[in-house]
């Protein structure tokens, strides 16, 4: 077989998993999918591409999930990472790649661990805290297109249930995503080989979307909380390694 072709079966079934994933637990996507097919193209053809498929796959999800969103609670997060992306997206631009994984990785893992095993930091100005949270998840988005996990670790330390959880997650992806696309646009990341890309592998993302969705609801709320932090270390790890 062609290794283009190739590139493209393996790139599919990768998008394909993503997307389930993210159908389930409203994030995930890009955790999975930017490390595994990290190895076989460039960081700025890849990252790209997320970043477009998430707008796509959280438009969808949130459909699914638009009664239990909870605007007010994570307004703060969402302009916070607003400002943070286009800084993201220098990085992208002037650091080297192997840099900035291993960096992400690093960070991911540690606060993921924590959480697993139970050490939370005790938030008394949940509003206040939510501007650095805000920040580092725009600058995480901009450069390696995985904003979720520091907004994921902060929501599960505050205890928010899962469907509002799932719910508040999807709707700051889909915002943040309508503003960094355009960024990547003027920043001349929207190459030609990132269209091509893009309409590739199209159809494992629109799949694994809709078998997400369907399975999200029927996950126990204590497993998806595990299952949440287990993703982040492993892809931190993976980050980290590779």
């Amino acid at each position: 077989m062609d290794s283009s072709v190739l590139q493209i079966v393996i790139g599919l079934l990768i998008i394909f998993l993503a997307a389930a994933t993210q159908g389930i637990a409203s994030f995930g996507f890009s955790i999975i999918s930017l490390p595994l097919l990290g190895v076989f193209l460039p960081l700025q053809v890849v990252v790209p591409m997320l970043i477009i498929y998430s707008l796509v796959l959280n438009s969808m999800i949130l459909q699914n999930l638009k009664e239990h969103i909870d605007f007010k609670r994570i307004w703060i997060l969402v302009v916070a990472g607003v400002i943070g992306t286009p800084f993201g997206v220098y990085l992208l631009k002037v650091v080297d790649e192997n840099t900035l994984k291993i960096a992400i990785g690093v960070i991911l893992t540690i606060s993921a661990v924590l959480n697993f095993y139970g050490i939370k930091v005790k938030v008394k100005r949940e509003k206040l805290t939510q501007i650095p949270v805000g920040l580092i998840s725009g600058l995480f988005n901009g450069s390696a297109s995985i904003g979720g996990p520091p907004i994921i670790i902060f929501l599960t330390n505050q205890g928010v249930k899962k469907q509002i959880f799932r719910a508040n997650l999807t709707l700051y992806f889909w915002l943040i995503n309508i503003v960094t696309i355009p960024t990547y646009v003027v920043g001349g990341l929207i190459t030609t080989e990132v269209i091509q890309y893009t309409l590739f592998l199209l159809p494992g993302l629109l799949l694994g979307t809709m078998v997400g969705i369907n399975l999200g609801n029927k996950v126990d709320e204590n497993l998806f909380a595990k299952l949440t932090l287990v993703m982040v270390m492993g892809m931190g790890l993976f980050l980290i390694k590779f």
